[in-house]
């Protein structure tokens, strides 16, 4: 409040330059903040879709033919990968954007190695869907 400001010899419009400047700085920062939320949600989407195709691929895993089980459950998985791929591009592009003033922003690099974890891991689970039949490496029946 103005009257809570201390008295010195500026004047009222490099006072509110500086309040200006200042609430500036904190909106970017809650922009940082807002980035880092959306991110995580993000990667728990990514997390969903991933388990969606992991449950398909087992309650419905006895289909005929058992390809079509395969690809539906490949396909929500692959909708999680492009999913935390998307979410690490566009957070990085941001924090690029951004400085943080009162924050402590995200290391990039850690964004992009939880990103490319999951991403390795729903490649991973999409193998064994394909490789894997019944336990054995192969064909399978």
């Amino acid at each position: 409040m103005a009257q809570d400001d201390p008295v010195d010899c500026k004047s009222d419009s490099e006072k509110s330059t500086k309040w200006a400047e200042f609430r500036t700085d904190l909106a970017e920062d809650r922009t940082i903040q807002a980035t880092e939320r959306t991110f995580a949600g993000w990667l728990r989407t990514a997390f969903a879709a991933i388990g969606v195709g992991i449950a398909f691929h087992v309650v419905f895993g006895e289909f005929r033919p058992p390809w079509l089980a395969q690809a539906i459950a490949s396909l929500f998985i692959l909708l999680g990968i492009v999913v935390a791929f998307t979410a690490e591009r566009r957070a990085c592009s941001t924090f690029a954007r951004l400085s943080s003033h009162e924050v402590d922003r995200p290391d990039t690099p850690n964004l992009r190695w939880m990103s490319w974890s999951v991403i390795a891991g729903g490649l991973a689970l999409i193998a064994g869907i394909w490789i894997l039949n019944d336990g054995s490496i192969g064909g399978g029946g």
